[in-house]
């Protein structure tokens, strides 16, 4: 068997099950990752499991969404957080050290090694050869705990890059491309990893671009191989021992497969309001635009602030925009400033803001009413940005730069000679700024601090023997968890809070459902194609059980929201027959008698009824998954599997 990279790495990690094509396997996790906006809740979980410490290899906690304190709810928040990292052996990356992904990649990343992070932008890790995937707080919890991690074996797309990139194209014109080709439903059950000659045109950090918006789509994770890029980049971290070589066999085995010659790219740009709304530059010429903001998870690096620094000099930004920058960690900020970036960027006109998310979680920057934005960010999907009926753009540094300067959307190969950068041999860089787990014994003495937004986490029962309810809402393909539980400046501090933040329960599809769902008690959810897209946040799943929600039926389901609703015992259904969609409205009522049975008998199918008529689902769930779903949540299955006899 000539295997993929992937699989190599992840056959080294299996504890439990087999590489079956569609079975499920468990795998050990080496290392774990947190942001605040979903790591509160995820140490409130691993609290409530009762442990004295970590048990991975590394675990790191970084505040880097919640990180403008409008009241006392984010301050609170980040004195839980970095008390809570003291408790528990857990590496702490203060507000302002920088977004997760870059640092890690900096600082922790490690070729080989499997990471688990509840953020679903993880897998930009996937750019050192690692296995990372995004999931909810709970799975981060309980793999921090020691747990296996458990997934169905993906398939293995393999895409074969050749040739290099031309002026004003850089790697985020690659991803754009597959967004382009495959949609934000062409990665679902699958990794995605790249190879061939081209690669030896991208670097580590040009890599992780790609691999970032991966997510975008919705791939289980994405990874590059390790190779001399790859150990020159963390040579120039002073983190060159944790190199080693990683490649698939030669010829290795690909479940589908694509080619992408880099030569014949195009500067590219995702449209309102979907990252797969791709066209190319030239055809959208001349739309004007409000605000340019480049940085956050992706395009964060470097070589990016540097192209954008350089296309600057001697220009300044058009007066119609607002021209910011997020530089994606400390230090790549203190490089930029070494190089005299950030003076020739402030001189132009730019504001530049600490290093973080910001803008692109809807914390701040958000665009003025009926203009275009353009943004380097992973997303854009409706009102993320924290205007409605928002128009965001996402493009690369290059024609971003062209925007801030034209002041409309220009193809960047407009400016002129491209610029070259050179990056540091030794990068700056202050590792005294994270705060490293604390000997055992010192540990235990840690109070956590906890600030009155943060609840206490819900309990939740176990599956009735048959439910009914009505059909609350009814949604469209590819609805987000932008949609399901907005982010945002009001929404986000309440992250800890599950009473409070379930009031903004689909408030961007439908004001009126909270205050609905509370009246009836719980129901039912209906969705279409790939429901539940997008972030990790497993908040979109806690609040529809906190307010009675037990069933969600969809034609399909995104990967990480899946998990969550199993997670926090929703029951995911699927329909035999998609036209039954059509069939569905809202306000119908359902029945589901003997869902219990059905799922104790191991049952493919149960049969639901609605205004006399039955319709058939799919109950495509593992025996772990139904034991987590009969128990009313994972976090009670745990529990019970503590306290049965051996």
């Amino acid at each position: 068997m000539r295997r993929s990279l992937a699989r190599k790495i992840i056959e080294d990690h299996i504890v439990s099950g087999k590489w079956e094509p569609g079975r499920e396997i468990g795998i050990r996790i080496d290392q774990t990752l947190t942001q605040d906006a979903t790591g509160t809740l995820a140490y409130l979980e691993f609290e409530n499991l009762g442990m004295d410490t970590v048990k991975t290899e590394l675990s790191v906690s970084y505040v880097d969404h919640n990180i403008i304190q409008t009241d006392f709810k984010n301050a609170d928040d980040h004195r839980f957080l970095m008390s809570a990292a003291m408790r528990y052996g857990v590496y702490y990356s203060p507000p302002g050290n920088g977004v997760s992904h870059p640092v890690h990649m900096e600082r922790f990343g490690a070729p080989g090694k499997t990471l688990l992070g509840s953020d679903s932008h993880t897998c930009t890790a996937g750019a050192l050869g690692m296995i990372a995937i995004g999931v909810g707080g709970l799975d981060v919890a309980l793999a921090m705990a020691g747990e296996p991690f458990y997934l169905k074996v993906p398939k293995i797309f393999g895409v074969k890059l050749t040739g290099k990139l031309k002026r004003w194209v850089s790697a985020k014109d690659v991803i754009l491309e597959m967004l382009r080709r495959h949609t934000v439903k062409g990665g679902l059950g699958k990794i995605v990893e790249y190879w061939g000659p081209g690669l030896l045109n991208l670097s580590a950090t040009d890599r992780a671009t790609i691999s970032n918006m991966g997510a975008e789509l919705g791939a289980t994770t994405s990874v590059f191989p390790s190779d001399e890029l790859t150990r020159d980049f963390l040579e120039r971290q002073g983190r060159v021992k944790e190199w080693l070589p990683l490649e698939a066999d030669p010829n290795a085995e690909y479940d589908e497969t694509d080619e992408i010659d880099l030569s014949k790219l195009e500067p590219l740009i995702a449209c309102p309001s979907s990252p797969d709304n791709v066209k190319k530059v030239s055809e959208i010429e001349g739309l004007p635009v409000s605000q340019v903001i480049i940085g956050s998870s992706v395009n964060f690096s470097y070589r990016d602030f540097m192209v954008v620094s350089k296309a600057m000099k001697n220009r300044a930004t058009h007066p119609s925009v607002s021209f910011e920058i997020n530089p994606g960690s400390r230090s790549v900020l203190e490089n930029l400033e070494k190089a005299g970036a950030t003076l020739v960027l402030n001189h132009a006109g730019a504001r530049i803001h600490q290093s973080g998310c910001l803008g692109c979680i809807g914390m701040g920057q958000a665009p003025a009413t009926d203009a275009n934005s353009v943004r380097t960010f992973p997303r854009n999907f409706p009102g993320r940005s924290g205007t409605e009926d928002d128009k965001v753009y996402l493009s690369s540094p290059e024609t971003a730069v062209a925007a801030a300067i034209f002041g409309r959307i220009t193809d960047p190969r407009k400016l002129g000679p491209y610029p070259k950068v050179v990056e540091p041999k030794q990068y700056i860089y202050n590792d005294a700024i994270i705060q490293k787990p604390m000997p055992l014994e010192d540990r235990k003495k840690v109070e956590i601090l906890r600030g009155p937004n943060i609840a206490p986490f819900p309990a939740f029962d176990a599956l009735p023997d048959s439910l009914e309810g009505q059909v609350l809402l009814k949604t469209e393909d590819n609805i987000s968890t932008d949609s399901i539980m907005p982010a945002g400046n009001e929404v986000l501090p309440l992250r800890s809070n599950i009473p409070l933040i379930s009031e903004h329960l689909f408030k961007r599809v439908d004001k009126t459902f909270y205050q609905r769902c509370k009246e009836a008690g719980g129901g039912v959810i209906v969705g279409g194609e790939n429901y539940g897209q997008g972030s990790s946040r497993e908040h979109a799943a806690i609040a529809p059980r906190y307010l009675g929600i037990r069933v969600k039926i969809a034609k399909s389901f995104a990967r990480i929201h899946w998990n969550n609703l199993i997670n926090y015992g929703i029951l995911p259904l699927t329909f035999k027959d998609p036209e039954d969609y059509g069939r569905i409205n809202q306000g119908d009522i359902i029945s589901f008698p003997g869902i219990r049975r059905d799922l104790e008998t191991g049952a493919l199918e149960t049969e639901a009824a609605m205004d006399g008529r039955k319709i058939t689902l799919n109950i495509s769930l593992t025996q772990r998954e139904r034991a987590c779903i009969l128990e009313g949540g994972l976090l009670n299955a745990i529990r019970k599997r503590a306290v049965e006899p051996v």
